[in-house]
């Protein structure tokens, strides 16, 4: 019934479709990065623009409510609901305008009828029973979404140009906006928590994964023989300054600071140094191991397809987390575990770079630091 009432109400423009007078146009609006970590890779949205009702609304598949029930549950297990909003095209403006990030939009090159299915699609996905969806950040987003929308109304197939000059993987994507908003210690987290599959070589049509790319691959795009975009204009352009790096603010700039102390602290003969470093090392292993079933949970336990085939296990050892409450003691045990875990870990960074998932450089340090106090255990001291 539902349906039904959507498609008598639209049943004007379906005429007006059939005779090729439709006052439809439909655009892409792409937005550059904010500074919050949710919005470092932009985001993209939909306009449909009517001249004759004069309605310009944005539909916008990028929503999510923080006051839903077990919000931060949900959105660690990968079970949080996005869901289709709209909003008028002056609301929406201002809204970027204020946090300073710029918009460019896209005229799609559309017939009638196409503009007529995108808006009805639209209209059915905004029912109660179908706004809602469960939300990848590679897979299923704001951005995939409109992919998928345009070549579902196209009349026929799109052919999706390939804006990639060489193979790339969606961590190489990812870095590219983390780089450029030296975003170092939010590259390091999504390293460390992401694992293998991010490494898989993308195909042209997973690039739409990010708004940008969605841009660049819709201008080198054609259906039907003709191009998929008409034209193309900023909005919104502050010509922002670029984000000037901070080298000494690097996580692997600081943990090689820190290794380098540690290593000169572990060989001070005074017994208070002694006694800090033991409980350093208990706080090390203990964090690790935390760290570690974390990651089997993030693994195993959520819907986060990119969580899982997570190689930083190697270093991150869950059993670390009993470990921590061995440093204190003498037994040979415990002097084993330590050797097992130094020696493994050795071997991790002989074979560091031929891993089929890439470990943030940042680690490295870390797990040196990991291994060197490993090493120096001896069950004698402990005494």
């Amino acid at each position: 019934m539902k349906y039904l009432i959507v498609v008598l109400f639209f049943l004007p423009l379906n005429i007006l479709a059939q005779n090729d007078q439709c006052h439809l146009r439909i655009s892409i609006l792409t937005c550059s990065p904010g500074e919050e970590l949710y919005s470092t890779f932009g985001h993209s949205a939909i306009r449909v623009t009517d001249s004759v009702s004069h309605r310009d609304i944005v539909y916008n598949y990028g929503t999510f409510n923080f006051d839903e029930p077990g919000f931060y549950t949900k959105f660690i297990r990968g079970k949080l609901s996005f869901y289709l909003s709209t909003d008028d095209f002056d609301s929406f403006i201002s809204e970027y305008i204020e946090e300073k990030r710029d918009i460019t939009e896209q005229v799609l090159n559309l017939t009638c009828a196409e503009k007529y299915n995108i808006v009805m699609l639209l209209q059915a996905n905004m029912l109660a029973a179908n706004r809602t969806y469960k939300y990848d950040f590679t897979f299923d987003n704001c951005t995939t979404r409109l992919r998928d929308l345009v070549e579902k109304c196209a009349d026929t197939s799109i052919n999706f140009g390939n804006v990639l000059s060489s193979k790339k993987t969606f961590r190489d994507l990812i870095y590219e906006y983390l780089n450029k908003n030296d975003k170092q210690w939010s590259k390091l987290g999504i390293d460390i928590l992401l694992g293998g599959r991010m490494d898989v070589v993308m195909k042209p049509r997973e690039v739409m994964f990010l708004p940008d790319y969605l841009l660049k691959s819709f201008d080198s795009s054609t259906i039907d023989s003709r191009p998929l975009v008409s034209s193309e204009k900023n909005i919104i352009d502050l010509n922002a300054p670029p984000v000037i790096v901070d080298y000494f603010t690097h996580p692997l700039f600081i943990f090689s600071c820190f290794f380098l102390l540690i290593v000169l602290l572990s060989f001070f003969k005074n017994s208070f140094i002694k006694r800090v470093l033991i409980a350093f090392d208990g706080f090390m292993f203990f964090i690790t191991g935390l760290l570690g079933i974390l990651l089997i949970f993030m693994w195993v336990g959520t819907d986060h397809f990119m969580c899982k085939d997570n190689f930083n296990l190697l270093w991150a050892w869950p059993t670390n987390i009993v470990a921590a409450f061995l440093m204190h003691s003498a037994k040979r045990p415990a002097a084993k575990y330590f050797k097992i875990y130094a020696v493994f870990n050795l071997v991790l960074f002989a074979s560091w770079f031929f891993l089929p998932q890439h470990l943030n450089p940042a680690l490295l340090p870390v797990i040196a630091i990991l291994v060197f106090r490993s090493i120096l255990y001896n069950p004698a001291q402990k005494k």
